[in-house]
């Protein structure tokens, strides 16, 4: 009996082996660049018809940058800014003021310190079906208006956003 129990218990160990061996490769969404253009433009424009002159990053997953625009009149630093947010977004899977609270936690501070991450309002993730497929971040305003702003450029996107 306790030969058949072994032999079972191994056979079932060999079969989960192989099923997770098997994945050699991992399939992943990955946001389109028209998708990121929509949500930048829609980003940028909620900060004007606010009046606010902001400039808008979007990231993929990884962080990289898709697409930036700059309001003609927004000072040259909003770029960078924009840019440490929305990887601040991505990174931490969280809104840049949701990171920023969370970080008012002295053990948690010093990941503020980490290069490129900004604890600034206007970052938030985009976010489909639980799947992080980059973020948006806006800079130039306000934090709150960034944030707002920024989450108007998800929305915007939701059609393009969900899956076939």
């Amino acid at each position: 009996m306790r030969t058949l129990i072994r032999a079972t218990l191994a056979s079932a160990m060999l079969v989960a082996w192989g099923v997770a061996a098997a994945q050699g490769v991992v399939t992943q969404r990955i946001l389109s660049l028209p998708a990121a253009k929509v949500i930048a433009e829609a980003a940028l424009a909620a900060c004007a018809m606010r009046g606010f002159h902001t400039s808008v990053v979007v990231v993929d997953r990884s962080g990289n940058v898709l697409a930036v625009l700059r309001d003609e009149l927004a000072h040259p630093v909003t770029v960078e800014m924009a840019r440490d947010k929305a990887y601040t977004a991505v990174v931490f899977r969280s809104s840049t003021l949701e990171f920023q609270k969370s970080t008012d936690d002295p053990q948690r501070a010093p990941q503020r310190d980490v290069p490129g991450i900004l604890a600034l309002g206007g970052g938030v993730p985009i976010i489909v079906e639980g799947e992080i497929l980059g973020a948006v971040a806006s800079s130039g305003s306000s934090q709150a208006s960034d944030d707002e702003c920024a989450k108007a450029g998800v929305a915007k996107a939701e059609s393009l956003l969900r899956a076939p």
